[in-house]
Parts: structure tokens; C-alpha cells; sequence
């Protein structure tokens, strides 16, 4: 007589648990942007909404953006938000950490990166105003740490697209000028985007713009800033504007122009979910979206 043993069913797939997310600046025109795209991800969860904002603290952050009630209160509590949201995912496992997406300024941004770092929650950074020396800085810090993170200049698709042709026609030029417009909230200049346009174009080890002329300048700072390659930026802050950027290349008999407009702070959305996504399985910090896609 021949026994059998029924088989046993297959073990039910285990349920990924939604991305943690912080995000400073929450109030901010960038940072309400990411806190609506966030509640509207299925696979992230808003858990921390930091801002400075006189008279917010304590606030649901969803009511003060027009979501509805979120059950997250905006606070100006930067590490106390770290620590909570990195002691809520302390069981889930490498890679399931806690993500900060940080939009707030150029003064404050080194710290809350390398606070991230310190309490173990990735950083994803459309903050501009890091220095080369400060960036170096993080790397390392995040290396030592093992925690992934990713400081983005922009997060737009098409700007990276810009840059990777800017970068191209820079082989067969040798003569170019970027211009950078920005609305006049913003608080530096020239652009973290624009400097990193400047760089991947710079990455060829070519001089730009050999001089014909001895130039002199009747009002200082109007032929814009001069680079050691000899590219210049210009910057322009205007109301109205949102983010702009060109590139203007120069030959005989000839100009060729590269030209992306942000109509809408929406059109960053996805590259921050993207990075937001990714950033866990990051080994170290990266610079630039064209490094996720």
C-alpha cells in the first residue's frame, strides 16, 4: 500500500512594506509638491513633515496643502523627525529604510544631509548650494555609514536629457555660454543644475571661449561668471519664472541652442520618486538623476 502526502501550498508572497518618508521643507512650493506625490504613491508612506514655518508647528500637514487630514504633523524638529521615522523601520531589514527627500536652503543643507546619514535614513537632495569640498565630505561620510543617498541638481528628465546633449556638442565647439533663469525666491546663484551642465560639459579637459579681445567690463558682473574652463553662466531671477536653462554654443557663421523650460514644479515628480525608490540600494551617495537612469 502506497502512501502520499498532499503538497503543501505555496507560502503567500510577503507583503512589501511602503518607503518611509520624511520631507523638510514641506510647506515650501518643491516640498508640498513631494508631499502630494508621496501620499499619492502607493508604495511610500509619508512619515514626517518638517518645516519652520511661524505658527505651523503641530499642524496636520495634509489640511495646511488641501489633502485632507494626513495624521502627520508639520514640525521644525529636524533630527527629533529623523529618529522617530528611523525607529519605525528598525525591524524591516537592510534596504528598507527610511527615506528624507529635502528641499529647504543652501544654508542648511550640508547638516541635514549628514544628519541623515548619522541617524541612517537615506538622503535625497534637491537642495542646491553643496560646495565640490562639502559633497566630498558627505561621500565619504556615507560610505563609512553604508547609507545610500543621492543629491540631485534637478529632477526633471528633459534637463537631464539637456545636459547629456550639451555635453555631446561641447566635443565640437568651442565656444559656449549657459544661462540659468529661476524665479527670485530662489536663493543661490547660479544654479546647482547649471553647474553641474557647466561640469559634464568641462569633462572633456577642453578650454572654452579663447579670447579675441581683451574684454573690460562697464558694469561689473555683467558678462556673467567666469569658470577656469572659460564658460560663463549667467543667472537671471525674475517673478514669474519658474526654471529655466540654456545653452548657447557659438561657431563661425552659426549658434546652436539647447533650451528646457520647467512650466510646472510637477514635471520633477517623477524623478523624485524615482530616486526615492532607488536610494536604498544605493552603496554610497551618487551626484546627478543621469546616475539612476
Amino acid at each position: 500500500m502506497t502512501s502520499s502526502t498532499a503538497a503543501a501550498p505555496p507560502a503567500a508572497p510577503t507583503a512589501v512594506p511602503p518607503i518611509a518618508v520624511v520631507v523638510a521643507g514641506a510647506l515650501g512650493r518643491m516640498g508640498a509638491e513631494v508631499v502630494k506625490a508621496v501620499t499619492a504613491a502607493p508604495d511610500c508612506r509619508l512619515v514626517g513633515a518638517i518645516d519652520s514655518t511661524p505658527g505651523k508647528e503641530g499642524a496636520d500637514v495634509g489640511l495646511e496643502l488641501g489633502l485632507g487630514e494626513l495624521e502627520v504633523a508639520v514640525t521644525a524638529d529636524f533630527e527629533g523627525c529623523l529618529c522617530q521615522a528611523s525607529q519605525a523601520v528598525r525591524s524591516a531589514g537592510p534596504g528598507q529604510g527610511a527615506v528624507l527627500v529635502d528641499f529647504t536652503h543652501p544654508k542648511v543643507v550640508f547638516e541635514h544631509t549628514r544628519g541623515a546619514i548619522a541617524y541612517g535614513v537615506h538622503p535625497v537632495i534637491g537642495t542646491t548650494g553643496l560646495r565640490p569640498e562639502q559633497l566630498a565630505d558627505l561621500a565619504t561620510f556615507a560610505d563609512k555609514a553604508s547609507v545610500g543617498g543621492a543629491v540631485i541638481p534637478n529632477f526633471s528628465v528633459g534637463m537631464v536629457l539637456l545636459q547629456q546633449a550639451a555635453a555631446a556638442a561641447a566635443r565640437f565647439y568651442d565656444c559656449a555660454e549657459l544661462t540659468e533663469l529661476h524665479h527670485n525666491r530662489k536663493a543661490d546663484a547660479p544654479s546647482g543644475t547649471c553647474i553641474k551642465t557647466a561640469e559634464l560639459m568641462e569633462d572633456l579637459g577642453k578650454a572654452f571661449n579663447p579670447a579675441e579681445v581683451e574684454e573690460q567690463e562697464t558694469l561689473a558682473g555683467c558678462r556673467g561668471g567666469l569658470r577656469e574652463s572659460g564658460l560663463r553662466l549667467h543667472s537671471v531671477r525674475l517673478p514669474g519664472l519658474v526654471a529655466h536653462q540654456e545653452v548657447m554654443f557659438g561657431a563661425a557663421g552659426e549658434t546652436y541652442t539647447l533650451r528646457h523650460d520647467t512650466i510646472d514644479r510637477s514635471a520633477y515628480m517623477p524623478g523624485v520618486l524615482l530616486t526615492v525608490r532607488r536610494v536604498r540600494q544605493l552603496p554610497g551617495l551618487v551626484y546627478g538623476l543621469e546616475r539612476l537612469l
